[in-house]
């Protein structure tokens, strides 16, 4: 795509939603938050099978819940925290994203039917659920891993 060229718009469907969980947003304290992903319909059981074997999972989903006027597209300071830096949008994981995406690695603890019980899923209840992928170690990053205080400290009490 050039420069000049509009981007191509993208579609999804949710497979499925999530169920139970945390009702309020907010930013902190997920890890021991348990809550179900449950497929659509049109997803026989068969779709989950093998997920089991698994000890974690990955979640996309969408922040169905943050208004198309409050995405951000510039910097800002992560959760509006004057003390931490100005950085762009696609430094930091917040929810007020272009496409308001979200990406969650989360403990599975079991498959049910078309049911995938997670725990430290860090959506609330009834957000769509556009993906889910086994987590597998050779997905993880190579080698030794770096980021800022800023985002140390905004993580010391996320889980």
């Amino acid at each position: 795509m050039s420069e000049s060229s509009s981007p191509v718009e993208v579609v999804s469907a949710p497979v499925g939603r999530v169920v139970g969980g945390r009702v309020e947003v907010r930013d902190d304290e997920w890890g021991g938050v348990a809550a179900v992903i449950r497929l659509d319909d049109r997803f026989a059981p068969e779709a989950l099978a093998g997920l089991d074997a698994f000890s974690h999972v990955e979640v996309v989903y969408h922040f169905d819940r943050v208004p198309v006027e409050k995405v951000e597209t510039g910097a800002r300071h992560p959760r509006g925290n004057t003390d931490w830096p100005l950085v762009g949008i696609f430094a930091q994981r917040g929810k007020n994203r272009p496409n308001r995406l979200g990406v969650s690695r989360c403990r599975l603890l079991r498959v049910d039917g078309r049911d995938v019980h997670v725990e430290g899923l860090d959506a609330v209840d009834g957000t769509p659920v556009l993906d889910i992928k086994p987590y597998m170690a050779e997905f993880g990053p190579r080698g030794a891993t770096t980021q800022p205080e800023w985002a140390t400290e905004i993580m010391r009490a996320y889980y």
